[in-house]
């Protein structure tokens, strides 16, 4: 197991036949925001370029690619999905949400629904502190090392891997499993 600040264990496939897998990503590290310029417009930093880069190419390697990628509309999530994706064999198709911009869980819970149904496993690139309360709020079990990890922060460019074997019509607090958190270095 990788040392860092984020333990990590994956499984290739969801649990049980009904089951479906989230990957909840937060964008990576941004440019400081500008008093002249739109928050939505903000770019990535140079650092968020290498850990969305490296977060990519962690996701390719743990078997758990998305058939479908829900991403906030801002540009630095739209980056970062983009230098993820580079690193897929076969990227899925990426819907940009407007609704998804500052999105609390509630929020990604309705687009979720309206748009994962009969997928496997779907990515939501999103913004904290949204992001992290949707990991908390679905993941009722894991590892501890896991739990605690999600616990103490979810960082830029992180990703938490949540299966859910009651499927996406179960997306309720507390069903989900956290079965990988990784933050870039990890």
């Amino acid at each position: 197991m990788p040392s860092g600040p984020a333990p990590h264990t994956t499984s290739s496939a969801p649990a049980g036949a009904s089951g479906c897998r989230l990957l909840l990503v937060r964008h990576a590290k941004a440019e400081p925001k500008q008093e002249s310029a739109e928050d939505i417009g903000r770019s990535l930093s140079e650092r968020g370029r290498a850990d969305a880069a490296r977060q990519g190419r962690w996701l390719a390697e743990s078997g758990s690619a998305p058939a479908l990628v829900l991403c906030s509309p801002a540009r630095r999530t739209r980056e970062t999905w983009q230098l993820m994706a580079a690193a897929l064999a076969d990227p899925p198709d990426a819907v940009y949400d407007e609704r998804l911009y500052g999105a609390e869980p509630n929020v990604m819970v309705t687009v979720l629904a309206e748009r994962a149904a009969g997928l496997g496993c779907v990515a939501l690139v999103g913004h904290n502190p949204g992001v992290q309360e949707m990991a908390s709020a679905l993941c009722g079990s894991g590892s501890p090392g896991l739990l605690e990890a999600l616990a103490g922060g979810f960082p830029t460019a992180g990703v938490a891997v949540v299966d859910l074997p009651g499927g996406w019509d179960a997306l309720t607090p507390g069903t989900g499993t956290l079965t990988a958190f990784r933050a870039p270095g990890g």
